[in-house]
């Protein structure tokens, strides 16, 4: 029995195990992968308050480092099953059972990828998800963009603030984002918009070196060099498995002020949750919250 179980070890999870461990709760995290979550396959981050360059591995790495010393478990379990038997979580992982006072589910979303071989080994090395965490190393540059919804017209429109050039390419032949956005990813004289281009291929091996594109109306295939792109096409929510337990809004998990789902003492933070901006300040200010609600309600 521990007092909070934390499942999900990205920076939302680990800032609740912070807030936790300091008000002298014990605090086991469930992470099926590996601790840092998204954030640590950023080569650069710098818009992290009071620290102006880190790259996203070595700011997990500290947080991972700091909750440890303060006694956090951490174990690399995938969680199966979380049920709430007179008023004690039970959590069932693939290995074991654990029991817990409050969970915190700080499970994240994973990226949609373009399934494309060599795209595991590349991300991070050119292949990146979120323009606002990385668009910033690549200041005079030209870039590359896939997607065509309300996220990819906003990147665009970012990066067409400190880029040279934003490619813009679409698979299918419109945006499907607000017509406002649309409206003003067109007027940018330095945002080139390639519709009706499918990506087939990466190149490059250790970092990327280029791009395929085949056009979805004339089969006839064109490659772009470069050694970036920035790949946005949606999130997937991956919460099924919480939803007797929690209220779901088109996958993601539904809760109040500080944190709190539909069950007492279940809480969400990150990117799991129901919210619109989705940031690492923003992951660690949901932890903080959730960890002291839970600290009150375990008394």
């Amino acid at each position: 029995m521990v007092d909070i179980i934390i499942v999900g070890g990205g920076p939302a999870g680990m800032t609740a195990a912070l807030y936790a461990l300091r008000s002298n709760k014990s605090v086991l995290i469930l992470e099926k992968e590996n601790f840092g979550g998204q954030i640590a396959n950023s080569p650069r981050v710098e818009n992290f308050p009071s620290i102006k360059e880190i790259s996203g591995l070595d700011l997990s790495d500290h947080m991972f480092s700091q909750i440890m010393d303060l006694g956090a478990q951490f174990e690399l379990e995938d969680v199966q099953k979380i049920e709430k038997v007179d008023g004690i979580f039970k959590v069932t992982t693939n290995y074991n059972t654990y029991e817990s006072k409050a969970v915190i589910l700080a499970n994240g979303v994973k990226h949609r990828k373009m399934n494309l071989p060599n795209e595991e080994e590349l991300i991070g090395n050119g292949i990146s998800f979120c323009a606002v965490c990385d668009g910033p190393m690549y200041k005079g540059k030209e870039v590359y963009l896939i997607g065509d919804a309300n996220t990819a017209l906003q990147y665009a429109l970012l990066l067409a603030n400190y880029c040279t050039k934003v490619h813009m390419i679409t698979l299918f032949d419109r945006f499907f984002g607000d017509q406002v956005l649309i409206d003003r990813v067109k007027a940018k004289e330095n945002i080139i918009i390639r519709h009706c281009m499918n990506l087939v291929e990466y190149k490059g091996v250790d970092k990327l070196e280029g791009l395929v594109f085949e056009d979805t109306r004339t089969k006839v295939r064109t490659e772009f060099a470069t050694d970036n792109v920035f790949v946005c096409i949606g999130q997937l929510p991956q919460n099924e498995l919480f939803a007797p337990l929690v209220e779901l809004d088109k996958g993601y998990i539904v809760v109040d002020g500080n944190m709190q789902t539909k069950t007492e003492g279940l809480f969400a933070v990150g990117d799991t949750r129901k919210k619109e901006v989705r940031q690492l300040v923003t992951a660690c200010n949901d932890g903080a919250i959730a960890a002291l609600a839970a600290v009150k309600y375990i008394g």
